[in-house]
């Protein structure tokens, strides 16, 4: 579907969509999205700010996932690996779709 990404975290492909809902909920968590796409650019967004935002947009959470689980398997993938999803949400966040 346009506009989402996928993530491989332990094993398990995720499905991230930026739907309005989950971009709301990840506003009000993180605070502005214009402003977290601008520390993004500079390479100034933290892993806790990209975790929830992935967070958020899962499309299905697996059955005993918990936010720390997902957390802790994001940064075991390593930022390299979370990239490409991120540069994804970014472009829909952006685009508006």
């Amino acid at each position: 579907m346009r506009g989402e990404a996928e993530i491989r975290v332990r094993g398990a492909v995720l499905v991230l969509r930026p739907s309005f809902a989950a971009l709301v909920a990840a506003e009000q968590e993180i605070g502005p999205l214009f402003a977290m796409v601008e520390r993004a650019a500079d390479g100034r967004l933290g892993l806790g700010e990209m975790v929830a935002l992935f967070w958020h947009c899962l499309a299905e959470r697996p059955e005993g996932l918990t936010r720390e689980g997902f957390g802790e398997g994001v940064a075991a993938g390593g930022l390299a690996a979370a990239t490409p999803a991120l540069k994804v949400l970014v472009g829909q966040i952006l685009a508006g779709r």
